[in-house]
């Protein structure tokens, strides 16, 4: 009988061996890149690139879009730091709340709590006011009312602005209110698939991160309107593009049942 090599492609052991590994690496191939991002919902196909960027859950580009550069200015130069969160002393507290009276009342209502569709500041935490009224006066983030309002505020006046309102006493919503409606499965279940963190994970729930704005009670109109500047890149002053990461991945049904979540709340 005829013995062939142990490497040999006449060897049918080998043969079959070569053979089956061949077929598991394409039939891999075929469900991670084809067949488990077509089951999602905001599946496209946008070529292998874009297909092996998915599957390995990095970003398709390293750098922001030319035309999103260009129409929301430059990310927030703020370094969050524990500090911020320490409680302000009375007389900052205290001249915050003459601020307050004097330029933020309008839009935010006596307490903190807005009738419109601004946000809501009474029990925010200090360093979400400190962060957003430091993007406002630097231009990192854009509004035309806010920027104006901003751009003649000291830093002294922003940390005293911050200590007031996280001293408010936060809306606290009816319990027929908050139980109103379904629980968005995003709000706490991360979505991997995605590359899309759970929102109680960050902002309380499960846990709160540094920087990260509490969001109960906040008024329907302005979360998606936030969430949709963040995907479409309007807004980019999240810190290592958090949110932009994570919205752009959301459905617009998607924005408004968290948005809606969070305004019952």
């Amino acid at each position: 009988m005829r013995e062939y090599g142990t490497y040999s492609w006449r060897n049918p052991w080998f043969r079959w061996s070569i053979l089956s590994v061949c077929g598991t690496t394409v039939a891999a191939v075929m469900v991670g890149f084809i067949w488990l991002p077509s089951v999602q919902g905001d599946f496209s196909a946008q070529g292998l690139w874009a297909s092996i960027c998915r599957a390995a859950g990095v970003p398709q580009e390293w750098g922001e879009r030319p035309d999103n550069a260009q129409r929301a200015g430059s990310t927030t130069s703020v370094v969050l730091d524990q500090a911020m969160t320490r409680p302000g002393a009375s007389e900052a507290a205290g001249r915050g709340a003459t601020l307050a009276l004097q330029q933020c009342t309008m839009c935010h209502g006596v307490r903190g709590v807005s009738q419109t569709s601004v946000p809501n500041l009474a029990g925010q935490y200090a360093e979400v006011i400190l962060k957003q009224l430091t993007d406002y006066r630097t231009g990192a983030r854009a509004s035309a009312i806010m920027q104006a309002m901003a751009k003649n505020l000291s830093a002294r006046d922003v940390s005293d602005l911050a200590a007031y309102y996280a001293l408010l006493a936060r809306l606290t919503p009816s319990s027929e209110a908050a139980a109103a409606g379904p629980v968005p499965p995003l709000v706490n279940s991360a979505d991997a698939m995605r590359n899309i963190a759970s929102c109680a994970s960050c902002h309380g729930g499960v846990d709160h991160k540094l920087g990260a704005p509490w969001l109960d009670g906040m008024p329907k109109e302005y979360l998606a309107l936030q969430l949709t500047a963040f995907a479409t890149g309007e807004r980019r002053n999240d810190s290592y593009a958090q949110m932009r990461n994570m919205a752009r991945q959301l459905s617009a049904a998607e924005i408004d049942s968290l948005a809606g979540f969070y305004a019952r709340r």
